[in-house]
C-alpha cells in the first residue's frame, strides 16, 4: 500500500435506490462540538441484506452506525441535523422511545463485552430488563438467540458457565445472541472481528451469512476482504462523506468513481 494522497472528496454520485429499505438516512450532518464529522449523508439500507461500511480510519463509518440506534446521544457534544427513519418512522422525533428503538436496533461492538454472569443470564438480560419474567419465555428466547448465533451446540450443556470463561470468538457470538434474543429488526456490528483470530473470525462470518435470512445487518469493517465476503451492498466513506454505494461486487470489481477504486485497490487507506 502506498502513501499517495487520494483525490479530493467528490460529491456522492452513484447511490443506488433500494427496493425495500428498512432504514433511510437523508441529508445527515453530525457535529462533535464545533467539528463536523458527517457531511450531508443520504443512503438507504435494504431489509434482510448485509450492508458494509468501509473507508479509512476516521472517515465517519462508526459515527454513522451509531446514528441508527442513537448511541451518539450519549455524547454530550454531539449535534445532528437531517433525518433517519426505521420502517418509515423518524427515530429522532421528540416522541421516539429510545429504549424501544435500541431493542429494535441491536448492537455488537468491536470487542466482545459479555457481562460477568452465566451464559444464560447474558442472553436473557435484555428480556429481563424489559420486564419478562416467565421462565418458559426466557428459556425459548435464550435457545433461539444462541441457535441464531451458531453457539447453541457449544454451550447448551453449560448454560450456567460464567460467560467470561468462553473463548474470545464464543464471547463475541454470545454478544450476538444477546442482541438477537430481544428480536431486533436491525443488527449493527462495529468491527466485530477486529479482535478475533482467523478461526473465530470465520465462525462469526458464517454466523452473519446465516443471519441475513432473517435480519438486516450493517457492519463496519476495515477489512475489505471481509466486506467482499459477507456483504450484499458496500458503502465507501471518506472524510465524513458517502462517496459511493452499490452492490458489493460492483464496488470491488467495477467501481464508478476513481476515489473508490483507489481505496479498494490499496492505493490509499
Amino acid at each position: 500500500m502506498t502513501d499517495r494522497a487520494p483525490d479530493p472528496v467528490v460529491p456522492q454520485r452513484h447511490i443506488v435506490s433500494m427496493d425495500q429499505p428498512i432504514v433511510e438516512i437523508a441529508d445527515l450532518d453530525l457535529y462533535y462540538g464545533p467539528s463536523q464529522a458527517l457531511f450531508d449523508v443520504s443512503l438507504q439500507i435494504p431489509a434482510r441484506q448485509v450492508t458494509a461500511f468501509i473507508g479509512p480510519s476516521g472517515c465517519g463509518k462508526s459515527t454513522l452506525l451509531r446514528c441508527i440506534n442513537r448511541l451518539n446521544d450519549l455524547i454530550g457534544s454531539v449535534r445532528i441535523s437531517g433525518r433517519v427513519t426505521l420502517e418509515g418512522r423518524d427515530i429522532y422525533a421528540p416522541d421516539c422511545d429510545v429504549i424501544a428503538l435500541r431493542r429494535q436496533v441491536g448492537m455488537v461492538f468491536q470487542r466482545s463485552n459479555p457481562f460477568p454472569k452465566s451464559v444464560y443470564d447474558n442472553v436473557a438480560y435484555g428480556l429481563r430488563i424489559a420486564g419478562v419474567k416467565d421462565r418458559t419465555t426466557l428459556d425459548e428466547a435464550v435457545e433461539r438467540g444462541l441457535r441464531a448465533a451458531a453457539l447453541w451446540d457449544e454451550v447448551k450443556d453449560r448454560l450456567d458457565l460464567n460467560a467470561l470463561e468462553l473463548s474470545g470468538g464464543q464471547q463475541q457470538r454470545l454478544c450476538i445472541a444477546r442482541a438477537l434474543a430481544v428480536e431486533p429488526r436491525v443488527l449493527l456490528m462495529d468491527e466485530p472481528c477486529s479482535a478475533l483470530d482467523p478461526i473465530a473470525t470465520a465462525r462469526v462470518e458464517e454466523t452473519i451469512a446465516q443471519l441475513r435470512e432473517n435480519y438486516t445487518i450493517v457492519i463496519v469493517t476495515h477489512n475489505m476482504q471481509q466486506a467482499a465476503r459477507v456483504s450484499d451492498y458496500t458503502a465507501f466513506f471518506y472524510l465524513g462523506r458517502l462517496v459511493e454505494l452499490d452492490r458489493t461486487d460492483e464496488v470491488f470489481t467495477n467501481p464508478r468513481l476513481r476515489q473508490t477504486e483507489d481505496y479498494v485497490t490499496g492505493r490509499f487507506g
